[in-house]
């Protein structure tokens, strides 16, 4: 397999981080999750934040690596060909992926910035984007809510989508982001 994309497949390099990104996301989403089960101030509910925010972050910037690889290499073709409003929709989805996965880690950065907390990656601790602002704090972290829902649509609906298109439609369009067999 090649380690860039080509007409006929992704390459390792794509699928790989597709696929990082996608447990990166179930880390990200079970991390929030999980710290309502754990009153306010205690470590544990602190410990699955830490996580919440370092993990992000990742996101973040493996996000930038995607998108400089899906810039710079072509995109596989489907076979056969799908309809029109299926590409629009699929390019649709794509960059709404594309903001979820670059848009809500700024938002939570900032956010947590605007409360007077320092934003840590692995125990680092990240420089300030924003100054405290407890009134703006509380308006991103209501967005971040609300689009972190959101994704939990986009993710279930692109998932749906790869599945109908292998077992109804029958194209190429799972096989190309999955891992070749020997």
């Amino acid at each position: 397999m090649a380690f860039l994309n080509t007409r006929e497949r992704y390459g390792s390099l794509s699928i790989g981080l597709h696929w990082l990104m996608f447990l990166l996301l179930v880390a990200v989403y079970f991390c929030a999750e999980m710290r309502g089960f754990f009153p306010k101030g205690s470590r544990v509910r602190a410990d699955f934040m830490a996580w919440h925010f370092s993990l992000g972050v990742s996101v973040f910037f493996l996000a930038m690596v995607r998108l400089i690889a899906r810039l710079f290499t072509p995109e596989p073709v489907i076979v056969p060909d799908i309809l029109i409003w299926q590409k629009w929709l699929a390019k649709l989805m794509h960059y709404s992926l594309y903001l979820l996965m670059i848009g809500m880690p700024i938002l939570g950065y900032s956010g947590l910035n605007a409360a007077g907390k320092k934003v840590h990656f692995f125990g680092i601790g990240l420089p300030d984007l924003i100054q405290t602002n407890k009134a703006l704090a509380r308006t991103i972290f209501d967005v971040h809510e609300t689009i972190g829902t959101i994704g939990y649509f986009l993710i279930g609906v692109h998932a749906l989508a790869a599945l109908f298109h292998h077992y109804i439609q029958g194209d190429n369009t799972l096989i190309r982001m999955w891992f070749k067999r020997r």
